[in-house]
């Protein structure tokens, strides 16, 4: 039976790095993954160029049961530590907006240089192998693989979330977390496209390819991103976003012009150019095709200084305050996180190992910490890994 220091099952983000640290102290370490690829979630993600951190890292841009589990993971391993690793490798990159980081190339030159880092701390690597069955005897963990059986001091669940399941998204880091007695908080789709009613999604398909700068608003909490209509429904950063905060029969308030005071703009247009049709009075606050809709929805038209003060305000009520009920989201399939998993009130938050069993550690998604979009949720990623990877 082959002798590990440390076993890491899945070669995502976290843990591709918790190899790495781990391999630099000397560990035997073996970094295990059922798919045919390694990091394939890195590979697609940002449009194949991978937002790989956020310049605005912090923790009050994740959602946990335990909010405060991150603060530990997110300042010993800092979004800039990981910049100087990029930049070390001599990758170039941009900031498209909103402090997200991107390959001006390709993700790919994240992978090889995460792979490149396991090759020098001498980490061996093996895909395509499933993990049968895992036992613990008096001091060390027993792993039953598709490449036999080993033995392992330490092990470390990196097998991320329910996201994107044709990449091989299992829940398989959960079953192993119940099976050594952790609890789980409940899953559910997180930065993903919510779905709507027939008489909104048939006002969305008339303005598919539409996109406006808006303030999406659930609860609390609001987004101010981009916000694109298609076919689907209602997309866009500000909606993905906004989606790991909603929940099923809540309302989610729309500002499709957060700028501008569309009832006072109106107000000041019937005097300031009365002769001037409503929908491109409106058209001057929101693109042209939402303009026409939003008065031909509410049955206005006509010249501005026709139009009623009541239905002045029902047209800004439509821009600046449109209540929306999603029906549900698009679920797993398009979801670009998974919200929940690991109960995180389990975990060391200078670790990462099970406060539950010794040796035992969770790291990135499989925990529940989940990040904002755009980058959050690979330094979320990187963090944990490397966290872990210094006590493994």
């Amino acid at each position: 039976m082959k002798q590990y220091d440390v076993v890491i099952v899945g070669a995502g983000a976290a843990g591709l790095m918790c190899a790495i640290e781990a391999g630099k102290r000397g560990r035997k370490v073996w970094l295990i993954d059922h798919s045919k690829k390694i990091g394939e979630k890195i590979r697609i993600s940002g449009g194949g160029r991978c937002n790989f951190t956020n310049i605005h890292a912090a923790p009050n841009a994740y959602l946990s049961q335990n909010p405060h589990l991150c603060k530990s993971a997110l300042s010993q391993y800092t979004q800039q530590d990981f910049i100087e690793m990029v930049e070390k490798h001599r990758i170039k990159y941009h900031e498209k907006k909103l402090g997200q980081l991107f390959c001006d190339v390709t993700a790919q030159d994240i992978i090889d240089m995460l792979l490149k880092e396991c090759e020098e701390a001498r980490v061996h690597i093996s895909k395509d192998t499933a993990v049968e069955d895992i036992t613990k005897d008096s001091e060390k963990y027993v792993l039953t693989t598709t490449q036999g059986m080993v033995k392992a001091e330490s092990l470390v669940i990196a097998t991320g979330g329910l996201s994107i399941p044709k990449i091989g998204a299992t829940k398989w880091g959960y079953t192993i977390a119940k099976q050594f007695g952790h609890d789980l908080v409940e899953t559910r789709a997180g930065l993903v496209p919510l779905t709507f009613t027939d008489e909104i999604l048939g006002f969305c398909k008339a303005l598919t390819g539409v996109s406006v700068d808006a303030v999406v608003t659930c609860g609390k909490t609001s987004f101010a991103e981009g916000m694109l209509f298609t076919h689907r429904g209602i997309s866009g950063p500000s909606i993905l976003q906004i989606s790991s905060y909603w929940k099923e029969g809540d309302s989610i308030t729309i500002n499709l012009a957060p700028h501008c005071d569309a009832k006072a703009y109106l107000t000041d247009k019937q005097k300031s150019q009365p002769k001037q049709e409503i929908h491109n009075s409106v058209a001057e606050i929101v693109p042209a095709r939402l303009a026409e809709l939003i008065c031909e929805q509410h049955n206005v038209k006509g010249r501005i200084a026709e139009i009623s003060r009541k239905n002045i305000e029902k047209l800004a009520t439509a821009i600046n305050n449109w209540q929306v009920k999603p029906n549900g989201s698009e679920g797993y399939r398009t979801a670009e996180v998974t919200l929940g998993g690991v109960n995180t009130n389990d975990i060391s938050s200078k670790t990462m190992e099970s406060k539950l069993q010794e040796n035992l550690f969770f790291i990135g998604e499989v925990a529940d910490v989940t990040g904002h979009l755009g980058g959050y949720n690979f330094q979320w990623a990187w963090s944990s890994g490397y966290v872990a990877g210094q006590y493994v």
